[in-house]
């Protein structure tokens, strides 16, 4: 029913500082190495235009770096904490005809896994934004850390998710079989 995803962005040339572990960057700062292989390049404009064929909506974060047509429906991330050398906001391209919205939330959630993983307050606003029903099916196919699965199973939505790289795949299983054992408790 719906493409929600945050593929990498192609960018890993332009990670500058931004890796203090005072300030919560440790993993990042760690991760530096493996996170610039696989964010060295983006998708192509074939994968996107594939993407854009699926379900009835879809949502990509880091639109702004893709090749992807004219659209109102941005969605706004923007990081309350200032002065970082990242950047203090993300932009999700939606394929909604829709207002562009903005959303005010923290950089991270506690315990993230995965250099660039995204909140999972994030990306159940995006869902709610981009207007996917509860009960629809979401794809993601660079899973990453199963933010988006988790986001899903909170807010009554089915999930399928594609990962590449195997330790963010066994994480990621990791994480929704963590969050499904608590929705059973």
């Amino acid at each position: 029913d719906a493409v929600m995803t945050d593929p990498p962005y192609g960018i890993a040339d332009c990670w500058k500082g931004g890796f203090n572990a005072a300030n919560g960057w440790g993993k990042a700062g760690t991760a530096a190495e493996a996170r610039n292989e696989w964010d060295a390049a983006a998708p192509d404009k074939a994968a996107f235009d594939l993407l854009r064929t699926i379900g009835a909506v879809q949502c990509f974060w880091g639109g702004n770096y893709f090749p992807l047509p004219v659209s109102r429906g941005w969605l706004i991330w923007s990081k309350p904490e200032r002065g970082f050398s990242l950047s203090e906001a993300e932009l999700a391209w939606t394929s909604r005809a829709m207002p562009m919205r903005v959303y005010d939330f923290r950089r991270s959630d506690t315990g993230r896994t995965h250099p660039t993983q995204k909140p999972v307050a994030v990306m159940a606003w995006a869902m709610e934004q981009c207007k996917v029903p509860i009960g629809a099916t979401v794809l993601d196919p660079y899973m990453g850390s199963g933010t988006t699965g988790i986001a899903c199973l909170r807010t009554g939505r089915n999930f399928i998710g594609i990962e590449r790289d195997a330790a963010h795949y066994k994480t990621a299983c990791d994480r929704i079989a963590h969050e499904l054992d608590g929705a059973l408790l």
